[in-house]
Order: C-alpha cells, then sequence, then structure tokens
C-alpha cells in the first residue's frame, strides 16, 4: 500500500491529496483495529487514568507556563487535534453542518466555549492549594448535584446525602490542610461541568461526531488567551513547554474521547456511567503516586462517599430508565 502511494504522489497534485486521506484513513482504521481489541471496561478505565495523569502533568508545566498558559495551550492543542479528527471522519461536508449560521448557533459555541474555558482554568488553579484527588471529588459534585436537581425519586437523595458526608468530612481541614481558595475554584469547576451535560447534548445535535467538542475548544481557547496574556508567562514558554502542553491536550482529551468512543460501542450506558464515577479515586491514585500528595484518612473517605454517592445514583438512574 505504501509503495502504490508512492507512485501516485508522482503523478498529480490531486492524486496526492486523496494518496493522503487513504493513508490516514488507513491508519485510522488500524487504530480502531488495535483498540476494538482491548476489553471496553479497560478502555474506561485507561480513559479516566490519561485525564488524570493529563491534570498531573499540568501541575508540573505550571512553574514555567502557568495554570492559565497549560490551560490555553491545552484547550489550543486539543482543538486542533478534535478537529483534524472530526475532519478525516465526517469529511469537509460534516465540518459545518447545513443550515449553521453564526447569528443562530455561534451564542452556543461561544457559550460553549466558556462553559469549557471554565472546566479547565480554574481546575488547574485549584490544584495549586489542593490535592488531585480533592479537586475531583468536588468538581464530581457539579454534575451529580444536577442529577438529583432533575430527579423525582426520594432515592436520589440519599445519595446526595452521602455526597455531602463527604463534604463534611472535609470541613474540619478546611483552612488547615485544605485551601479555601482551592476549594472554590473546584465548586466553580463542578459548576462549570454541571452546565457541559446539558450543552455537550445541544452541540452533539447541531455538530456530527466530535464537531461541537472540537469548536467548543477553539471558543474556550480564545476566552482563555487574555488570562495567560496576563500572567505572561506563555511569553517565555520554550518548546518543552510547548510540548508539555501537547502532551496534556493529548492525554486530557484526545485519547480519552477516542477510547470512550471505542469503548461505548460495545459497553451499554449503565456500566459507563458506573465507571465514570471511579474518576475521584482515580484521582487520588494519581495524585499520590505522581505528585507525592499524602491523603489523611478523613480526605480518603470522603472521596469514597463522593464515589458511592455517583454510583449509587448512576444505578438509581438507570433502573428509572428500565
Amino acid at each position: 500500500m505504501t509503495m502504490q502511494i508512492g507512485v501516485v504522489q508522482a503523478e498529480s497534485p490531486g492524486w496526492q491529496n486523496a494518496g493522503r486521506r487513504n493513508s490516514l484513513v488507513l491508519g485510522q482504521r488500524h487504530v480502531a483495529s488495535a483498540l476494538g481489541r482491548v476489553p471496553p471496561t479497560l478502555l474506561i478505565l485507561l480513559s479516566i487514568l490519561s485525564v488524570q495523569l493529563g491534570s498531573a502533568l499540568a501541575t508540573v508545566l505550571f512553574s514555567s507556563l502557568g495554570p492559565a498558559g497549560t490551560a490555553v495551550l491545552s484547550a489550543g492543542f486539543s482543538a486542533a487535534m478534535l478537529s483534524l479528527a472530526n475532519r478525516l471522519q465526517a469529511g469537509r461536508r460534516g465540518a459545518i453542518p447545513q443550515g449553521w449560521t453564526l447569528q443562530r448557533h455561534g451564542l452556543l459555541v461561544l457559550v460553549f466555549g466558556a462553559v469549557l474555558a471554565g472546566m479547565l482554568l480554574p481546575f488547574f488553579l485549584a490544584l495549586q492549594y489542593i490535592p488531585l484527588g480533592i479537586a475531583s471529588a468536588i468538581a464530581f459534585l457539579g454534575p451529580l448535584t444536577l442529577a438529583v436537581l432533575t430527579s423525582r425519586r426520594l432515592l436520589h437523595f440519599v445519595w446526595i446525602g452521602i455526597a455531602v458526608i463527604g463534604l463534611v468530612l472535609l470541613t474540619p481541614d478546611i483552612g488547615v490542610d485544605l485551601d479555601p481558595r482551592g476549594l472554590g475554584l473546584a465548586v466553580l469547576t463542578g459548576v462549570a461541568w454541571a452546565g457541559f451535560v446539558p450543552l455537550s447534548k445541544q452541540a452533539g445535535r447541531l455538530f456530527a461526531g466530535i464537531g461541537g467538542l472540537a469548536w467548543g475548544m477553539w471558543a474556550a481557547a480564545i476566552l482563555l488567551l487574555p488570562f495567560a496574556l496576563v500572567e505572561g508567562s506563555l511569553r517565555q514558554a520554550g518548546l518543552a513547554d510547548f510540548g508539555g502542553g501537547f502532551a496534556v491536550a493529548l492525554l486530557s482529551t484526545v485519547l480519552p474521547c477516542v477510547m470512550e468512543f471505542q469503548a461505548l460501542r460495545r459497553l451499554s450506558a449503565r456500566s459507563y456511567g458506573i465507571l465514570m464515577t471511579l474518576e475521584p479515586a482515580l484521582g487520588a491514585l494519581v495524585g499520590a503516586i505522581f505528585l507525592s500528595q499524602d491523603l489523611g484518612l478523613r480526605m480518603l473517605i470522603a472521596i469514597v462517599c463522593v464515589t458511592v454517592a455517583a454510583i449509587g445514583m448512576t444505578l438509581s438512574e438507570r433502573q428509572d430508565d428500565r
């Protein structure tokens, strides 16, 4: 196949572009085939682990790029890679949906970008003050609370009660082992995450594939750029820093999207929802191993409470859907 593409490239620019597209499509098929042999449960766990590793790497970049600089590079590289992947998957016609106008849908993209920026920058800022596992647990309360507020069963409020117990367990550590600034920033991340749920559905109905997420990431990068410029670290960034930003984008956004997309083809929504609730626990594990973040017994129990509440909420929702 490679030899045939090389011959075609020498004949005509049009055939050269076609050859490149064929080779990229062939590469996509090889990747999809390889991921298809991995159990879907393992893919989801690897996706969550990838996100947490990306967050851990981001904390390393703070000393040179700063949180805002790391966030804007992550959003920009994510937008570029997602746009490329969507272009290869959906083709040129899938880039802009039919009937799309700036007046009608530009506000949705802008708000979606603001929500994505709100998930990135406050979370990165929070990691300067509190451990990764605690930040992930607090942020995870956003979509969990949204699920409870839209529910009608008393059992759902039992699960949110367990999550509140986890928050109460953290109270004695606030101002001692937990900086209130970090907790507040994690709460902002949770609010943005709660907003991400309905907005992503609207963007998914408008754009094919991951096009909505790609456009949202471009908007997020633009919105984050002023913060990075004010911070000033981005102006002094070197090649290694840009490579680190690319790695954060790859670990935090692109690889999880690919792995979850493949896993959902063979995994029920119920199982997917349960597995995703393990994110705070894996965040604590990554923070302990890679960032040497020591979590006390009370903090660990708090993370377990949030995880149990999320699992219970997911199970209850799936039973309601039956």
